[in-house]
């Protein structure tokens, strides 16, 4: 049974839902976790295929993780930065993620890659897709974590009207069906301190790469 007590579920889009404070019991324990794999894959830049740094610092965990350099967006199963398969999942947070993509509606949901992404003031994620995984049938499952975020939603393009949701400490995307290659981003993160994070926003997103 899930822990969430929060507010209601919000469908933003078709098949894309917004689960406000549902991880905000386990909090702590999935950042510590998350602590202990960054102590093995530390965080860094990647940059873009244009050579390009990335504003935020990442890192993964799982059988696969997500790079970018100037070779291009990938999946791999061994860190280009230490050179060793990248650390597992938490099972906490896996059995949790696969515990909200059930409840959107995802009920075969088997992620092997998470995605971590620290943002610090100033940083942001431009309009993009999620598309560089092999199975576009499994939905994307987003946790943010600490500082507050604005979510940018858009279509299955670049341009036209776009949505704006607010992202606070412990709330869950979860994303897929027609609405899965929507393009989505971050606005620039505002200055503040939260009492798990500091000066940062964690994301964790999870997909079955």
């Amino acid at each position: 049974m899930s822990l969430f007590d929060g507010a209601d579920p919000v469908q933003f889009a078709p098949g894309a839902w917004l689960y406000p404070g549902y991880a905000t019991q386990q909090a702590a324990d999935i950042l510590a976790a998350i602590r202990a794999c960054v102590r093995q894959a530390p965080l860094r830049h990647f940059t873009t295929p244009g050579n390009k740094k990335m504003s935020v610092l990442s890192s993964n965990c799982g059988d696969f993780g997500w790079v970018s350099d100037t070779k291009g967006y990938r999946y791999q199963a061994l860190d280009p930065l230490t050179h060793a398969p990248w650390p597992k999942i938490p099972s906490l947070l896996y059995e949790d993620a696969v515990r909200v993509a059930e409840q959107a509606g995802y009920p075969d949901f088997v992620p092997n890659a998470c995605l971590i992404n620290v943002y610090k003031p100033g940083a942001k994620m431009g309009l993009h897709q999620d598309r560089d995984e092999s199975d576009l049938t499994h939905p994307v499952v987003s946790y943010s974590f600490g500082l507050p975020a604005r979510f940018i939603w858009a279509g299955q393009s670049r341009t036209g009207a776009k949505q704006r949701l607010p992202l606070n400490h412990g709330d869950v995307l979860v994303w897929g069906g027609s609405s899965r290659l929507n393009y989505h981003g971050i606005d620039k993160l505002v200055d503040g301190t939260h009492p798990l994070t500091q000066q940062t926003r964690v994301n964790l997103t999870l997909r079955k790469a």
